[in-house]
Formats: structure tokens, C-alpha cells, sequence
């Protein structure tokens, strides 16, 4: 042998590093509310849709049991946590999966359902993490536009093409907080084909108060094609301890589970979890305080001269003037100097506004006056 390389050897040119699957490095990475006023100092904190009631006292004494047997692995399917969701809502536990989040259902979804060549529709304004997912499979995201902030059913099912696979449908919307009344999601999914899979995400769902919604729990009961997944982070209070589920026809939990890693819930999670779901006073505490607070900040802020987009969620989107000094931005950095964070939401397409979650009566009645100040109304 001469030690000479092979034409073939000697032409490729391989990489110096680890490189990626193609189109990872073209994902925009997930970019959370702030959590800090400027130089640090935070009085009140309306950039998450945080729920200011805390979390219920039964699932914080849930979390004490369970950190005596810190070395102890979970139960990896969450047997006890579904039962409890089961019985809450009146569904079969093997149709229920438990995931880190529900972010983490819907990255499972777009894993075993897309793929390369495949393509998935979302809103305009829809939730970030759906464009994420689906390019993390290897899939191409296709935007449908939305009709004065709020979903529009033809504008989805114009997009639908023989390549599509998947819909996301935020339900309520995060960051607009409106909604597709149940007759509409029915349309849109009688319009879908049997084997387009429709994801109704409804974490804001135990806030809405409208005769004309339904978070998805019926269809995904009745159908082959669809799945509702729901979040313990939002009014149940429980964002630190990253728990969500999701609830669909028994094939299509069944292929999640196969790609579910073990123990992707901890025990803590599960255990507040259950503690959480059967706290019905709780809940109807902190859906009553949203009751009580989202139409008195949408009023105050109206009476400012804002535009408010009606809101069904625990949040409001706000619109600010098109003029130097009084845009969006040039309030988040008021309020972010006097302490209070609100969430820009330019990534969403929406440059000019913020969203605010509904807080505690100081912090709205605080985030209020200081708006008063900075638009010259004192």
C-alpha cells in the first residue's frame, strides 16, 4: 500500500466540529418574558401569565411529602396523576399523557408525526413553541394570517396542501387572548383531512367564561385526529414545576408514549399535580380574581386611550401609539425602570404592543398609574 488517500477520501471535506441536522441553526430559540426591572429591581412581575393567587396549599404540602424520598424515581407512566385527571374531567386515564410542560406534549406530537417533506399550520400570532417543534422534526412551518387578531378557520384550511401533516390551534390565543368559539374549531376540523392531525392547545382554557367555547375535551373523544393538551403552569399555579397533559385517541397516545422518555414527569410534579387538580376551591378562587381584575384593567387602560384587544385569558394585549416617545418600547422601558415587566411582544409580529398578565390589585392598579404617567395623563 502507498498510503495514498482514495479519490473519494481525499474530496470529502469534513467538518472540523460537530455540525447540526440541516435547518436546527435556522430556528429562532425561545426567548421567555423578562423576569427583572432594570438594574435589577422588580416590583411586580406581568410578563409570564403568572397566576398572583401562588398555588393551591395542598399541592405545596404534596411537594413536602415527596422531597423525604428525593433518591426515589418517579412512577414513570404517572398512573395517580391520570387517574386524577381522569376523573376531574371524566375521562378514560389511557387516553391521557403527563409531559414536563405541555411544551414538551407538543414537541412529542411534532416528533412522531412529522418529518422531513411534511408541513404544519399555525396561526399568525400563534405560540412560538409551534414553530420550534415543528422544524425540530425537520418539517416546514406554513403561517396562516389571522383576521382581526383572532384565528381564521379559511385562512387554514386555504393552506392545506397534500404535504400537510399537522394544525396547531392556541385556544385561547397566546399573546392576542382570543379565542375560536367550538362551532368554528368543528369547521375547521370537518374541513381537515382524516389523516391531518389537529392540536388544540388550551392552556388558558379554565379562564374562559364564554358560552360559545370548548377547549377541545369532546373532539378529541369523538375523533381520530385530534388531540387537546392542557398546562398546570397558568391558573393551577404550578410554572416551576413544569407539568402539562394531553388527552386524544388511544393510537395517538400510544406513539407518544413510544417516544415519551422515562420519568419525564418528577415526582413532585405529580404529586402536586394530583393535589392541585382536586383543590376545586382553588380554582374557582383564582378563575373568580381574573373574573373580578381582566375587565377592570382593560377598561383603565381603554379609558388611557389604548386599544385593548378583548381578551379571554389571563392577560391583555396593548396597543400603543404610533408616535416617537409613546410606542410599545418606549413604555416597556418606562415601566421596566419603575420595576413593573410587561412582555414585548415584537417576536410575535406585533412591534408595537404589550402584553400584560392580570396580577394582584396592587400590581394592576400600579402598572396602571405609572401608564397614566408616562402617556402625560397625570
Amino acid at each position: 500500500m502507498s498510503g495514498k488517500k482514495t479519490m473519494s477520501e481525499a474530496d470529502v471535506t469534513r467538518p472540523e466540529r460537530p455540525q447540526p441536522r440541516a435547518g436546527v441553526l435556522e430556528i429562532a430559540a425561545y426567548v421567555p418574558g423578562k423576569s427583572k426591572g432594570t438594574h435589577g429591581k422588580t416590583v411586580h412581575k406581568l410578563s409570564s401569565n403568572e397566576t398572583p393567587l401562588g398555588a393551591s396549599p395542598k399541592a405545596k404540602a404534596a411537594i413536602e411529602t415527596v422531597a423525604r424520598n428525593l433518591e426515589l424515581y418517579p412512577d414513570g407512566a404517572a398512573n395517580e396523576l391520570r387517574d386524577a385527571i381522569a376523573e376531574t374531567y371524566g375521562l378514560h386515564p389511557d387516553r391521557i399523557i403527563c409531559g414536563a410542560g405541555s411544551d414538551e406534549i407538543l414537541s412529542f406530537l411534532a416528533y412522531a408525526y412529522l418529518g422531513p417533506g411534511d408541513e404544519a399550520i399555525y396561526s399568525e400570532h400563534g405560540f412560538l413553541i409551534y414553530d420550534i417543534a415543528i422544524r425540530a422534526a425537520g418539517a416546514t412551518p406554513v403561517v396562516a394570517p389571522e383576521s382581526g387578531l383572532k384565528t381564521d378557520v379559511d385562512a387554514i384550511l386555504a393552506r392545506v396542501t397534500g404535504k400537510t401533516k399537522m394544525v396547531f390551534i392556541a385556544n385561547p390565543n397566546n399573546p392576542t387572548g382570543t379565542y375560536l368559539p367550538f362551532e368554528e374549531v368543528k369547521r375547521l376540523h370537518e374541513g381537515l383531512p382524516p389523516h391531518v392531525l389537529l392540536v388544540l392547545d388550551a392552556a388558558y382554557g379554565e379562564y374562559v367564561r364564554k358560552n360559545d367555547y370548548e377547549s377541545g375535551i369532546e373532539l378529541a373523544a369523538t375523533s381520530d385526529n385530534v388531540v387537546m393538551t392542557r398546562t398546570f403552569s397558568k391558573v393551577y399555579g404550578l410554572a416551576n414545576l413544569r407539568i402539562g397533559w394531553g388527552f386524544g385517541p388511544s393510537h395517538i397516545i400510544d406513539a407518544l408514549n413510544r417516544i415519551r422518555g422515562p420519568f419525564n414527569v418528577s415526582g413532585m410534579a405529580i404529586a402536586a399535580g394530583i393535589a392541585a387538580v382536586q383543590d376545586r376551591e382553588f380554582l374557582t378562587r383564582a378563575v373568580e380574581h381574573n373574573d373580578e381584575w381582566l375587565p377592570w384593567v382593560t377598561e383603565e387602560l381603554e379609558k388611557l386611550g389604548l386599544k385593548v384587544t378583548p381578551s379571554v385569558g389571563n392577560f391583555v394585549l396593548v396597543h400603543f401609539p404610533d408616535e416617537d416617545g409613546k410606542r410599545a418600547a418606549d413604555a416597556d422601558a418606562y415601566l421596566l425602570e419603575h420595576g413593573c415587566v410587561l412582555r414585548r411582544v415584537a417576536n410575535y409580529g406585533l412591534p408595537n404592543a404589550l402584553r400584560m398578565t392580570v396580577g394582584s390589585e396592587d400590581a394592576n392598579r400600579t402598572v396602571v398609574e405609572h401608564l397614566k404617567t408616562f402617556l402625560g395623563q397625570v
